[in-house]
């Protein structure tokens, strides 16, 4: 877990979740590998750690990452950092984790949008300030009402990776029952998205790193 990954699972708990809360939360990809959003998790809360093998950290070894052990809509939240990249067809663990949650529960994903190959046993994919929006039509498609409250890209922080993060609710009938944003509460992000609010807010088309090398170099982003 890098150290911006830590810092946005920290502030996603303290912005959606108070202390107390006796909520179920599921974390998928939740071995500790230099930390876990478990440490960051409200002291009342139960936590169940879900992974693809065992480890620290991990309380249920998946046998199919396509099927969470537990009943329709028992859980408040699932959260999963640095894990999506590694499964091959993603967009089924997102609906094991809309059909798992309750109709006003959270998916917290944080994924990366750029950074080194690493095979962890695979690695497939990134994630781009369309991709929220894209995993809600999906969800939508296969007979879900999900709804996008937020998405963003951090800058770096004492290492390579830029973050995707993404919080969705699994009814969009209740998006409002979710008014506080991290948003709200971070300074410097890219790309942003708002449920109720159109556009891309600070939109950035390069990588952090592409724009630097811009800068060093002198040379123009090439035209799409």
């Amino acid at each position: 877990m890098h150290p911006s990954a830590m810092e946005n699972g920290r502030l996603f708990f303290s912005t959606y979740f108070e202390a107390s809360t006796p909520a179920l939360m599921l974390d998928i990809g939740s071995q500790d590998v230099n930390g876990s959003l478990r440490q960051l998790a409200p002291p009342g809360a139960r936590y169940v750690g879900l992974d693809f093998a065992a480890g620290r950290g991990v309380d249920v070894v998946l046998d199919d990452p396509y099927r969470l052990p537990f009943d329709d809509g028992v859980a408040d939240v699932v959260v999963s950092s640095s894990c999506f990249e590694h499964v091959d067809m993603f967009w089924l663990t997102f609906n094991e984790v809309l059909r798992v949650l309750k109709p006003d529960g959270l998916f917290y994903l944080n994924a990366p949008s750029n950074g080194e190959f690493h095979r962890y046993p695979v690695d497939c994919w990134r994630f781009y300030p369309d991709a929220g929006e894209a995993l809600v039509r999906w969800g939508t498609r296969s007979g879900y009402r999900p709804a996008l409250l937020e998405s963003f890209t951090t800058y770096q922080h004492l290492d390579i990776w830029n973050d995707f993060v993404a919080i969705f609710v699994k009814d969009a009938d209740c998006a409002m029952h979710h008014a506080d944003c991290m948003l709200d509460r971070i300074e410097r992000y890219m790309n942003g998205r708002r449920y109720g609010v159109e556009g891309i807010l600070n939109p950035q088309a390069a990588t952090e790193d592409g724009a630097r090398l811009h800068a060093l170099t002198g040379h123009a982003k090439p035209q799409q």
